[in-house]
């Protein structure tokens, strides 16, 4: 495989045995000073259950593993130099986890459920390879809830070797209220997944890099 940074694998590239490769990632472990607002929230927006918990950790799990995120208590007083550092994430270091769903029906499902009860996206983006809708839990880390585009790895590569994504690797935000009401009015799913499909109804929908801002980072 060509190693470069401008190569793409191809899906025979990953057929083979690959005898150091991990089997998946397990959990996301995070230290928290508010411990029962992010257990609420994580429970509520993953749909997920709590599968342990005492006095100094919380693990969470929405399926047959055992923990998909840990929680674990820090000293109440941390919560100050905790808004501090929470803005580093805008600079440098880990960015976000990202957690897939099924169908772009089951993510416009989550987007309303979430809604109804004032959980809003900070940003909602058509990446190309994703549609994504980024969230920030309580203590302001980024969580993206997404649906991959493309059916096939070789249909998302043959995308990317076209040019677009090297020409506009951020993409097209889109407003999800927009997208969810086309999908109720029976646009077919594979428009809807297209950059452009869903723009604001009283303006035109931010590309590139003019996505990115504050709000953003």
């Amino acid at each position: 495989m060509d190693t470069s940074d401008t190569a793409l694998p191809r899906p025979e590239d990953l057929d083979g045995p690959r005898p150091y490769a991990p089997a998946k990632l397990a959990h996301v472990v995070f230290k928290t000073p508010r411990i029962e607002k992010m257990t609420a929230w994580y429970l509520l927006v993953l749909d997920a259950v709590v599968s342990f918990r005492d006095k100094r950790i919380t693990f969470l799990t929405y399926d047959q593993e055992h923990h998909r995120l840990a929680l674990v208590r820090v000293p109440r007083p941390l919560r100050l130099p905790g808004l501090v550092w929470s803005l580093h994430r805008k600079v440098w270091g880990f960015d976000h986890v990202a957690f897939t769903y099924p169908s772009l029906q089951a993510l416009m499902s989550t987007y309303r459920r979430l809604a109804e009860v004032g959980i809003k996206p900070i940003w909602c983006i058509n990446h190309g390879p994703t549609t994504s809708l980024y969230y920030e839990d309580p203590d302001g880390n980024r969580v993206e809830l997404q649906i991959d585009n493309f059916d096939s790895n070789t249909r998302l590569l043959d995308w990317m070797c076209s040019g677009e994504f090297t020409r506009d690797p951020i993409g097209t935000e889109f407003d999800p209220d927009v997208l969810a009401r086309k999908l109720d009015q029976g646009v077919p799913v594979d428009r809807l997944l297209q950059r452009g499909s869903a723009p604001p109804d009283n303006r035109p929908a931010r590309t590139g890099l003019r996505n990115i801002r504050w709000k953003t980072l």
